[in-house]
């Protein structure tokens, strides 16, 4: 697959609390970070995404007595699947891995710092009426392709994707270049959702050869 001067990878989320010994650590989260670096000198245009939260922010359990990781509750906007504490702003657990290194990146979009809604998507809080922003810049830059890497294929990587369809944005997710989560079948429902919304799903050999 050919990368042109419009495309933008989009590198979400590889921090330390989703890899390895973090707080909401994904399996094989850090295995991410090669594939990433394989395809990146193929793009003119990165941009990084940042979980971004505060210590009370209410998508943590901690914050519900009596709730546990994983469990969900109601909110104003719908179903919430609760979380162990993570990504809080400032912290090491916060910070992107240190093996990642992407200094060319040109942009940093931080997510979820409001503490009443969480921000699965690059492009949307998860009650789908407040805008991060991100889908101005890359229209105003002129980017209309987006390739997807990171953390999870199945919770930020997919609701960014779809959004990004939503948007009128193509979407390509590098399946080698993510891992997921796969809460309660999460992946195949997501996959379900890639299919109906023209999601585009390729391995990193189709960018590099």
């Amino acid at each position: 697959m050919r990368i042109l001067p419009h495309d933008v990878l989009l590198v979400v989320d590889v921090q330390n609390d989703f890899c390895p010994g973090g707080a909401l650590a994904v399996a094989e989260g850090d295995q991410v970070i090669e594939p990433i670096h394989r395809i990146a000198p193929f793009f003119e245009h990165i941009v990084l995404t940042q979980d971004w939260h505060p210590a009370n922010h209410t998508s943590f359990a901690a914050n519900h007595p009596g709730k546990q990781p994983f469990e969900s509750i109601q909110l104003s906007y719908g179903e919430q699947t609760l979380w162990p504490v993570h990504c809080v702003q400032g912290t090491k657990g916060a910070e992107f891995h240190p093996a990642l290194h992407l200094p060319q990146a040109e942009l940093i979009q931080h997510k979820g710092y409001e503490r009443e809604i969480d921000s699965y998507s690059a492009f949307f809080e998860n009650y789908r009426k407040t805008p991060t922003g991100l889908a101005s810049y890359l229209r105003e830059r002129g980017l209309g392709r987006v390739f997807l890497a990171g953390l999870a294929y199945d919770y930020c990587i997919a609701y960014s994707a779809l959004d990004a369809r939503q948007l009128g944005l193509d979407a390509i997710v590098v399946r080698d270049a993510c891992r997921a989560i796969d809460l309660s079948g999460s992946v195949a429902r997501m996959e379900a959702e890639f299919g109906k919304a023209g999601v585009v799903v390729i391995e990193s050999k189709d960018i590099c050869g």
